[in-house]
């Protein structure tokens, strides 16, 4: 019965707020419609008590939701024994009837708040990004994800569903009614893997009947961390390229990569075949999604045609590597037309300062391998602007230690690369067991 409280609570509701506003403008009040919202809002606190019967521990929203149902349903009541009572036109019958509708808006907002968290309806504060980082924390950033989306709303400390909490490490691993939720190292074993894979109409199946399920990914993504000891520091830097969990996080990055790139323009396979060639590769990033990967390689007989031909889908390449072409001011331009590049790969290049200004317009490039070309000063000065840029390889330039100390200065965040120190190679030299011949 308990089952049924979601299901009529939007009666009385309705019911009695149109019958407050009746009252409050001073039109008659149908007996019908009185009589049905007072039975109603009975029949939906009685409802909503059997209901909480299933939380286990009772947190203070769960209680005042209850009681203030209960007190919603109770002076209904006494509202309809007023208004038979012919005393419905009465002061102390208007009074009833805006404590009533007070009543019906907190308890909607304690009940809300179970459903759907503390903070649904407070002022935006600083929360877990809805975008996965890129190297996250695989139990903030993934797992307490996906606890928080299909679990937590019934394990929780306002509802605690056989007295269990999965807000925390601690939380899970003390379990609830059934034992410890996790064993560390041995998922198999462990009571949340376990009703995770049962039938889903079994009565101890995790999530229950009419509750969002979990994905076969996100099961395997919990099983992989559990049997990694359920670190909390553990990031996906971290992690082999050959454990499994590596490429589950991966393929659960990629919703966040499609709306990342959702109003790139729409470009079919046929046109991507178009611009392939033996010296130019490219693929999208991931799946459908219309981000490309454009890498390039020196032909017998080199033209500036080879990039300035895929000018057409510019805004389409987020990585372009055309590192060892003889480029020039031509090829620049083409590239600075790729508003949406990400990735730029120009080392071992002839470009100098006097071509690498026209790059100053990519607002979005984040990574930047330069090295190994005859850029100065003037160019380090130049990517000063972009803001987007989170790292840069610089060795083998004729960039001078000034320079690179003001731009370090202007920019701590940038990470950059200037390859081995002559110190340090010649110390690897000296020590290497292999005599050349």
């Amino acid at each position: 019965m308990g089952h049924w409280h979601p299901v009529v609570l939007h009666f009385p509701i309705v019911l009695l707020l149109i019958s407050v506003f009746l009252g409050l403008t001073g039109k008659k009040i149908p007996k019908v419609l009185l009589t049905v919202a007072t039975i109603t809002a009975l029949i939906t606190a009685i409802s909503g008590f059997f209901l909480g019967t299933g939380a286990g521990t009772k947190g203070d929203l769960l209680f005042w939701h209850q009681w203030l149902g209960g007190g919603v349903a109770l002076l209904a009541v006494v509202w309809y024994w007023l208004d038979a009572s012919d005393l419905g036109s009465k002061m102390y019958t208007k009074a009833v009837q805006i404590i009533l509708a007070g009543l019906i808006g907190f308890t909607g907002h304690y009940g809300g708040m179970i459903t759907h968290g503390e903070d649904f309806l407070a002022l935006p504060v600083e929360k877990r990004a809805d975008e996965i980082p890129e190297n996250p924390l695989i139990y903030h950033d993934i797992v307490s994800r996906i606890l928080d989306e299909s679990c937590v709303k019934c394990h929780n400390p306002n509802k605690t569903k056989g007295e269990l909490l999965m807000t925390s490490i601690p939380e899970l691993l003390k379990g609830g009614e059934s034992g410890p939720a996790i064993i560390p190292g041995n998922y198999e074993e462990s009571e949340l893997i376990v009703r995770l894979h049962l039938p889903h109409e079994h009565e101890d199946h995790m999530p229950p009947e009419g509750e969002t399920h979990l994905t076969d990914s996100e099961i395997q993504i919990l099983e992989r961390w559990i049997a990694l000891n359920i670190s909390d520091t553990l990031r996906l830097s971290h992690l082999d390229n050959n454990e499994p969990l590596l490429a589950l996080v991966e393929a659960m990055k990629q919703p966040d990569l499609a709306r990342k790139w959702e109003k790139l323009p729409v470009i079919t396979d046929s046109t991507i075949t178009r611009f392939t060639s033996d010296y130019v590769t490219i693929k999208r990033l991931a799946g459908n999604l219309n981000a490309l990967r454009v890498n390039m390689y020196t032909p017998p007989e080199y033209s500036p045609d080879l990039i300035t031909d895929l000018s057409s889908i510019a805004s389409n390449i987020v990585e372009l590597d055309v590192s060892g072409l003889p480029i020039g001011k031509v090829e620049l331009s083409m590239i600075a037309a790729c508003n949406n590049l990400e990735w730029l790969e120009v080392d071992r290049t002839p470009i100098t300062d006097l071509e690498t200004d026209t790059l100053k317009v990519l607002s979005k490039l984040r990574t930047l391998k330069i090295y190994d070309t005859a850029i100065g000063d003037k160019t380090l000065a130049t990517f000063n602007h972009i803001e987007s840029l989170e790292q840069i390889y610089l060795w083998k330039t004729q960039i001078t230690d000034e320079a690179l100390l003001e731009f370090r200065t202007a920019k701590p965040l940038v990470r950059i690369n200037t390859g081995v120190d002559l110190e340090t190679q010649a110390l690897f030299l000296k020590k290497d067991s292999i005599t050349e011949k």
